[in-house]
């Protein structure tokens, strides 16, 4: 594999472009990927935008950067289509979490059970799984569950602790939640906020709902351990229009973001007068840094590694995906 240096970036990109024009493949980039893998990617958004767009995609290949799941998400919405994974190994903390076992012995000992995972999680998982959700619009389904089944309903919630005991808070009704967490926002704690926030007052406080590595800092702001005020609940997409609202109007200032480092290149791309700083520097997903341009390139050139869902695991997988999907927060 080909050393990557700052000199040679430009040219691998042109050479990853042509191959995937070549293979009639779309470049799908998680903005928690290296700023090189997102510059050249052809989408960059969150794991739900990312499936959304590769079951749209024409192209017969989708390059997948991003972490297992999330390719395995796509399999499962796209099973016609080729994806490619750059590095297998790119998995997830919190998505091995939980197994399919585990999972099945919950159920058991839950007879009745409502079972909502959060997207974050394997494909076997979710085909143990009633409703999947996201951060954004876990809340929302977790009250449609009760309005549609009853008040007493009891609800497995998993894997992440965090975004369990968010929704707990939001709905006002207990769950049972399974006890996972992301390794990166596990280092996000509200010492870190105060302090950054202590050190720019004054700044907006932006928490991205829908990715992984943001959920306890949403569980803070609801328990009261970190102050609410100017504190804003932003998409991806609502991220970017902060950015791009920013720019357009000139404004500057600072912003502290609650996310994995990666969601500050786009930002900083797209409003650079703005000082936009990580709540904690060291949250970065050495998962998602896995997935590099070479990598990227030999994968365009070999077509491989390949992320397959059984057609057993991907019909059950399915629903619950396709629920997630129909319900707005």
């Amino acid at each position: 594999m080909s050393l990557l240096t700052l000199e040679s970036i430009p040219a691998l990109q042109d050479e990853v472009r042509a191959l995937a024009h070549e293979h009639d493949a779309v470049i799908l980039a998680h903005n928690y990927q290296v700023p090189e893998v997102q510059d050249v990617a052809d989408f960059v958004g969150d794991s739900l935008q990312l499936s959304q767009r590769a079951a749209s995609a024409p192209e017969s290949t989708i390059a997948f950067c991003g972490v297992h799941f999330m390719a395995e998400t796509a399999s499962i919405l796209s099973p016609e289509k080729t994806v490619l994974l750059p590095d297998p190994d790119a998995g997830c903390s919190l998505a091995d979490s939980i197994t399919a076992p585990q999972l099945r012995a919950w159920k058991a000992a839950h007879p009745g059970a409502v079972v909502v995972m959060y997207v974050n999680t394997s494909a076997a998982v979710k085909a143990e799984t009633d409703y999947c959700v996201t951060s954004s619009n876990a809340v929302a389904v977790v009250e449609s569950i009760f309005r549609d089944h009853g008040e007493d309903t009891e609800i497995l919630f998993g894997p992440d602790m965090f975004l369990g005991a968010y929704v707990e808070r939001m709905t006002g009704r207990a769950m049972r939640v399974w006890d996972g967490e992301c390794h990166v926002h596990a280092g996000i704690r509200p010492s870190d906020i105060a302090a950054q926030r202590a050190a720019h007052p004054g700044a907006d406080f932006l928490i991205h709902p829908e990715c992984g590595c943001s959920t306890s800092a949403m569980e803070y702001v609801a328990a009261g351990d970190v102050d609410p005020v100017g504190v804003q609940m932003l998409s991806t997409g609502g991220m970017q229009r902060y950015a791009e609202d920013a720019a357009a109007t000139g404004r500057r200032g600072t912003a502290i973001v609650a996310t994995e480092i990666g969601m500050l290149h786009p930002l900083r791309m797209a409003a650079p007068d703005v000082d936009f700083v990580a709540a904690n520097e060291a949250a970065s997903c050495r998962y998602m840094k896995m997935i590099t341009l070479p990598k990227l390139r030999d994968a365009l050139r070999s077509g491989g590694p390949v992320v397959k869902v059984p057609d057993a695991i991907a019909e059950r997988a399915r629903l619950p995906i396709e629920r997630m999907v129909a319900v707005n927060p």
